[in-house]
């Protein structure tokens, strides 16, 4: 029988009987987590003049894109600032799967919360880096990537939610 959560104890996530935080339980999936979200701060928050110019990779993988007379009806409403904001959704779909995963099912709505606060935390940093401009599409954007996240990361495991369920119900 394991032991009740200590009372008082609000650092803990999930702590009905769990004694556990969520990164010692998942300690792999934490240290993945955490790197991701290195990677999209380096991303980010890069002062512009350091990084890459994607507009100019946009601009080749449409021009890729357009010798493909089949892709016609897709690449002809694509442009540079769709492709941005497709990649931005991209960007953030990980964010969601990894919440998640880190949260439970049960906690949706808070991997779906800690996605948006994330981006309006770096949309709000971006306006203090040389050369980046806080946009407000790109909080739709990454907000809409964080959903599409977690709702993947449900759909892959609802079948051991509903297993655990069955099976929390058989022991009552």
């Amino acid at each position: 029988m394991r032991p009740s959560c200590p009372a008082g104890d609000g650092a803990r996530v999930g702590c009905d009987r769990e004694t556990v935080t969520v990164f010692h339980r998942h300690p792999f999936l934490s240290l993945l987590t955490f790197a991701y979200l290195g990677f999209v701060g380096f991303v980010t928050l890069t002062p512009a003049s350091q990084q890459p110019d994607y507009t100019a990779l946009a601009d080749r993988v449409l021009a890729r894109l357009e010798r493909y007379p089949d892709l016609d009806p897709l690449t002809a409403r694509l442009s540079v600032e769709r492709v941005e904001f497709l990649a931005n959704v991209g960007l953030f779909v990980p964010v969601g799967v990894f919440l998640l995963l880190l949260f439970g099912s049960r906690l949706w709505w808070v991997a779906v919360a800690a996605g948006v606060a994330l981006t309006s935390a770096i949309e709000t940093a971006q306006q203090s880096v040389p050369g980046r401009v806080s946009d407000p599409r790109d909080v739709v954007a990454n907000s809409i990537g964080t959903v599409v996240g977690v709702a993947v990361a449900l759909l892959l495991t609802l079948p051991g939610t509903m297993r655990r369920r069955r099976l929390r119900a058989a022991r009552r």
